[in-house]
This record gives structure tokens, C-alpha cells and sequence, in this order.
């Protein structure tokens, strides 16, 4: 007899499932981290670690693995995020319920939290945290972690902590190649039982390269006003309803050899030498100007950065962000020059 099929869960998404999630170049060995982590929760990769820029589906894959667990087995999952673990924290503190915390958090199967790098500054909830995490691991239960940034970029956390997030799996997801965003189209479109040519989701592949949450959001603009207007979308119909979404920055294709090239023109010195080996001063800041760029304005990784500049590794681009960033507080012509070297990016790759 055929098992009967559980409630969703309260807190998760019934759409954030393996099923939907397509997987590509950028994204297979976390997916698949994911799916053996679902089969097996408790064991092996624990804490899982998810960390990648926003809209690179993060939270589907963490929810996918707690839909497939709370699905498949009698395992209690709690999905949380960061802002409602502060909040809960805050309110049982004033509350003087800690011990309801603790007993909730502590004694799950699977704790599921997203975002945590709004933890920065906050030692009281990275205390509790730690705990938490201790309490957690040690009962051989399952920890899954989203995160904008590996932990060896989060700041203003305490050593220890990192330390825990170190010791399992982390995974980094990156922006979908053009094959994978087509095919990420094609299946929302098809699962929301829309009809949209080809030709359609070949230029919004092409034109969307930043993340998921864009590619979606721009169907989904497509969807409504074929739905609301009662006409078929063709490409002239998406060439004029999201001109907008193409000619943003964002969405420009934007590459770091665009800002490369504007920095580079506006320092008077080659893309060559910012991606070469020479350390003088005239070279060294803008170089670092550039990665710090790069990291604002892209989707890209320190460790993807430190390769495009010469195969140099993450921590060399974490220092120069720092370099940077401390530089504001003696510069105080420096935000106004990031401003207009963002601003000639921007125009250069809305021409590309």
C-alpha cells in the first residue's frame, strides 16, 4: 500500500524541492552534497555549509533538503531565518524563556538556519548559537547553514564559531551558465503551465545572467501580462516589457574585465598590469580598487576574484578589500571616485 503523503511543512516552501531545482555546472556538487545529505541526515558533512551571492538559490536547496527529510522520515525540522532566530532570542530573553529556546532549537533533527551573516556584531545570539551548534552536532543531528560569503569572509564573529562552521562541508554556488539558465526558464515556465517560445527564453537567457531570482522574476513579469492582457508573449512583448531589467546594471552581463577596463583607462595604466605581478604604488591601489569593485558589483567569489587577477587566491582579495574599506577614513575623496568608476561601468556594459 502506497505510504500516505505527509502535510506540508509550516515553514517551508512546497515548491523549494530537488525536483525543481536544476542543476549545472554551477551548482552540481553542492546539489548533490545536498541530496546525499537529505538521505543520510546526522552523518556524514555536518554542518553543510551553503554560501554564494543572493538570488543563486541558497535557500531552495537548504529547503529542499528539509522538505525531503520531513517527507521521508519522522525527524523533526525546524527552517529559520536569521532575523526570526534574533527575534525568537530576543522576546524569550525579555521573556525570561530561555529554557523554551533552548529546548526548541537544541533538540531539533535537522536545524535548518538561512542568511547567518546577519549575526555580525551580535555576540549575544553567537553565543547562543554556539551552543546551540554544540548541542546539535553532539546529538548527531543535522546543521544546514546558508551564508552571502565563505566563512573566512564573515567579520565581526567570534573565532570560535567560525572554527564550527569550518569543520564540515562548504559549497559555493555560482551565477547559471547561459545552458542553465534557459533550462531554469523553460521548467518555471512549464511547472506554472505557461507557454513561452523559445525564442523568449533564449533572450532572457542571454540578457539575465546575474542570478535565479532575476531570471524568474522576469518570466514571472511575462506570466502576468500574458495572463492579465490574454496574449501570447512573443519576443517583440519582451523586448518592451522588461527593456528596464536589461538596460539595468545588474543586469548588463556584467563581467570583471568591464570594471577591469574602466579602472584600468581611468589610472592610465593596462588591464595587463592590473592582472600582472608589479607592486608599485601606481599599480598596487588601483588593482585593489578593482577587486573591491569587482566584489561590489558581481556576484563573484573572492576565490573567482584572486583568479582573475593573475591566479592570485582568496586571501590576497580579502586583504585588498580591507586595504580599501580602511582607506575611507583618511580618503575622503575615495567613495566619490568608487562612485564614478561604478557609474562609467555601468554605461560601458550597457553597450556591450
Amino acid at each position: 500500500m502506497e505510504k500516505p503523503k505527509k502535510d506540508q511543512h509550516s515553514q517551508l516552501r512546497d515548491d523549494y524541492i530537488f525536483e525543481r531545482y536544476v542543476i549545472g555546472e554551477n551548482n552540481n556538487f553542492a546539489a548533490n552534497a545536498a541530496i546525499a545529505i537529505s538521505r543520510n541526515p546526522g552523518t556524514n558533512y555536518n554542518p553543510f555549509f551553503i554560501y554564494g551571492g543572493v538570488g543563486l538559490g541558497k535557500t531552495h536547496l537548504m529547503q529542499a533538503i528539509g522538505n525531503y527529510i520531513h517527507e521521508n522520515s519522522d525527524k523533526k525540522v525546524i527552517y529559520v531565518t536569521s532575523e526570526d532566530f534574533l527575534n525568537e532570542f530576543m522576546e524569550c530573553i525579555h521573556g525570561n524563556k530561555m529554557s523554551l529556546f533552548k529546548n526548541k532549537f537544541r533538540r531539533v533533527n535537522v536545524l535548518l538556519i538561512d542568511d547567518i551573516q546577519f549575526f555580525a556584531d551580535k555576540p549575544g545570539v553567537q553565543e547562543e548559537l554556539f551552543h546551540t551548534f554544540n548541542a546539535v552536532l553532539n546529538a548527531k543531528n543535522q546543521i544546514v547553514f546558508t551564508c552571502d560569503r565563505p566563512p573566512s569572509e564573515l567579520k565581526k564573529f567570534e573565532a570560535r564559531l567560525i572554527n564550527r562552521f569550518d569543520q564540515g562541508l562548504k559549497v559555493d554556488l555560482q551565477p547559471p551558465r547561459y545552458e542553465v539558465r534557459f533550462a531554469i526558464i523553460k521548467a518555471t515556465a512549464e511547472n506554472r503551465g505557461a507557454f513561452i517560445p523559445d525564442e523568449v527564453i533564449d533572450l532572457l537567457s542571454k540578457k539575465i545572467s546575474s542570478n535565479v531570482r532575476d531570471l524568474v522574476g522576469a518570466l514571472n513579469t511575462l506570466i502576468a501580462y500574458a495572463e492579465i492582457m490574454g496574449k501570447h508573449v512573443t519576443l517583440e512583448i519582451a523586448q518592451q516589457k522588461l527593456k528596464d531589467i536589461f538596460t539595468s546594471s545588474k543586469q548588463s552581463n556584467l563581467s570583471m574585465d568591464t570594471i577591469k577596463k574602466v579602472v584600468a583607462s581611468h589610472f592610465s595604466i593596462s588591464v595587463k598590469d592590473l592582472e600582472g605581478k608589479k607592486r608599485t604604488q601606481n599599480i598596487v591601489f588601483p588593482r585593489q580598487l578593482t577587486m573591491y569593485i569587482c566584489r561590489e558589483m558581481t556576484e563573484y567569489s573572492s576565490t573567482e576574484i584572486g583568479e582573475s587577477f593573475g591566479g592570485r587566491d582568496h586571501s590576497t582579495v580579502i586583504y585588498s578589500l580591507d586595504k580599501i574599506r580602511g582607506r575611507f577614513a583618511v580618503d575622503a575623496n575615495l567613495e566619490s571616485t568608487i562612485d564614478t568608476l561604478k557609474q562609467q561601468v555601468k554605461e560601458l556594459a550597457a553597450k556591450l
